[in-house]
């Protein structure tokens, strides 16, 4: 959709730099910040500690209490791995001090025994996907068990509509802050039924070139001519595929939020929990698709299509995110179970529908299936629980009580911060009847990775809070290519807020500089990196900019963008945002 294009090869030097007053006037950041949102811009995190909450039951499902550190074995990838600090949280207070020596490591609760451990209860509800039924009832029942929290817990709540993460509240244990929030987001507009609407068009048309094949076959037959036999598809139909990348774009948007959702509400003390309010997130793109009721080779041939994302690269950077960051994921089924359908043509469909039959019984609860298993892949790879059916009815009430008693250890993993991916098990030594349930996963993410996961998150919240101001100036649009235009930037750094160090006489830095832009309808564009090597022989005077050039390819409408310069010396990031356009 967008593409980054260096319009001229800027001078790289101090002596080059544009110290004009006039541009540093134009370098006011486009969007003025919020005091109100959180921090997408804080701190890059810094992952010391891996922290995970492990629950301990019997056979029948009852907590296991009074177990110490030596109890338990960690394993990381396959390894036996030192725990570097235990305590037990029992019906939300500490019982146990660390068993480990812990002076010194970042991220380790400081309990005493006896303490109240609050949960931070971060609310995530899906407007894009969701039905407003549906959508309204999870959360008049989860109003209802407000009551049930702790003094010492706190609710954070937030909507996503497709295009923007709106804030419906910050922390807060107030009864009535929270009751305006649940009421404004009843009053949301709930986007399911364009869903549901596309989901038909897609059945209705793969109906149609299903009838034409059986036409122009049965035509074959009446003139002699040998019938093509049908053979394994490898690929979705051109219609099908239409549908399945529409389908996948949206996904990513919705995941895309939560995770801009989780790093923006990443500094919090205690356990961490998301209730992820998912109005139908359907595991495969391609299998909900071509869904007809059963798995077929050629069903199964067409789902592994590779321009369609698998279910681990579209909903990994969800896991990941809340992996790295310490929060469990409880998903809740917001359509709940839906046992009967109509098949009537005749029945319109109003918000007091359930869902879409149009594929007819089996599509549709195969549809139904693979949207559970995204619940399922959510909360087991997190360490939580899938809140599917009638567990929309109860979920914030399972929560408070899942999150009450729990064994809370963590270790300080060797960092190499490389993306990888680390297994992570948790056993019990010598009690083999004991069930065990924690996150299975961590993620040694590189700091290219996470700025850019702020950059998009900044553009799904409206702007980016608490970065330092960048300069940004645009240039009268050109004409690129088909129905796009470049428009060309300057980007004005203050060298104030940068560092620059002297290596071998030359005082340098490489800045990370990045671009992400979004259309009304959602759409948005990569976010790809580009480097800035700032070079000279004299140190940065105050007040010195130094200017970088650049240009943006977009369609010819509206469009909202981030533009973002990290300076990986210091981690400080600069940002603007706002709006840009046809002019």
């Amino acid at each position: 959709m967008t593409k980054l294009r260096r319009t001229a090869d800027v001078p790289r030097t101090l002596a080059a730099m544009a110290l004009l007053l006039l541009l540093a006037a134009a370098a006011a950041p486009v969007a003025a910040q919020q005091d109100d949102l959180p921090a997408v811009f804080s701190e890059v995190i810094d992952v010391r500690v891996v922290n995970i909450e492990v629950v301990v039951t019997d056979k029948q499902g009852n907590r296991i209490h009074d177990l110490v550190a030596s109890d338990f074995e960690l394993l990381v990838d396959g390894e036996p791995t030192p725990i570097d600090y235990f305590t037990e949280i029992a019906e939300g207070l500490a019982r146990e001090t660390a068993e480990a020596d812990v002076a010194g490591v970042a991220g380790v609760p400081n309990l005493e025994p006896n303490t109240p451990v609050g949960t931070s209860f971060l609310l995530f509800i899906d407007d894009f996907f969701s039905i407003q039924r549906d959508r309204n009832r999870v959360i008049d029942r989860l109003e209802e068990d407000l009551a049930q929290l702790g003094p010492a817990d706190r609710v954070a709540a937030v909507a996503f509509d497709g295009k923007t993460v709106t804030m419906l509240t910050t922390w807060t244990n107030s009864p009535t802050q929270l009751a305006d929030a649940l009421q404004q987001a009843r009053r949301r507009r709930a986007h399911g039924l364009m869903r549901i609407g596309e989901l038909r068009t897609n059945d209705q048309e793969r109906s149609e070139q299903s009838e034409l094949r059986a036409i122009s076959n049965r035509f074959i037959e009446e003139g002699g001519l040998e019938t093509p036999e049908e053979t394994m598809r490898t690929s979705l139909r051109g219609t099908e595929l239409r549908y399945a990348t529409r389908l996948e774009s949206q996904l990513k948007s919705s995941v895309l939020a939560a995770v801009a959702t989780l790093r923006s509400f990443a500094n919090r003390p205690g356990r961490k929990v998301m209730l992820l309010l998912a109005g139908g997130w359907p595991q495969s793109p391609a299998l909900y698709t071509i869904a007809s009721g059963g798995i077929s080779p050629e069903g199964l041939g067409a789902a592994s299509d590779t321009r369609i994302m698998s279910h681990d690269d579209l909903y990994g950077p969800l896991v990941s995110a809340a992996n790295l960051i310490g929060y469990t994921l409880y998903p809740v089924d917001v359509p709940g179970f839906r046992p009967t359908f109509s098949l009537d043509a005749s029945v319109g469909l109003d918000g007091n529908s359930a869902s879409d039959p149009s594929a007819g019984a089996g599509a549709f609860q195969e549809r139904e299936l693979l949207q559970h298993n995204t619940l399922q892949l959510l909360a087991h790879s997190t360490g939580g629980v899938p809140l599917i059916n009638a567990g929309r009815d109860t979920a914030l009430a399972d929560v408070v009580a899942d999150t009450r008693s729990y064994y809370w250890l963590g270790f300080e993993p060797q960092r190499r911060e490389d993306d990888a991916v680390h297994d992570v098990e948790v056993r019990l030594v010598d009690y083999p009847d004991y069930r065990v349930r924690s996150r299975e996963e961590y993620v040694d993410m590189s700091r290219t990775s996470e700025v850019t996961m702020m950059v998009e998150g900044a553009l799904l919240f409206g702007n980016p809070p608490s970065a330092k101001p960048l300069g940004v100036r645009f240039g009268k649009p050109q004409r690129g290519g088909f129905g796009k235009i470049v428009v060309p930037v300057t980007v004005a750094i203050p060298l104030d807020e940068v560092t620059l160090l002297p290596v071998a006489g030359v005082w340098q830095n490489e800045l990370e500089f990045r671009v992400t832009v979004m259309d009304k309808d959602g759409n948005r564009s990569e976010t790809p990196v580009e480097k800035i090597r700032i070079a000279g022989n004299q140190a940065p005077q105050p007040g010195q900019y130094f200017t970088y050039e650049t240009g943006l390819e977009l369609r010819r409408r509206e469009h909202t963008f981030v533009i973002a310069v990290y300076d990986p010396l210091t981690g400080a990031i600069l940002s603007s945002s706002g709006d840009i356009g046809p002019r």
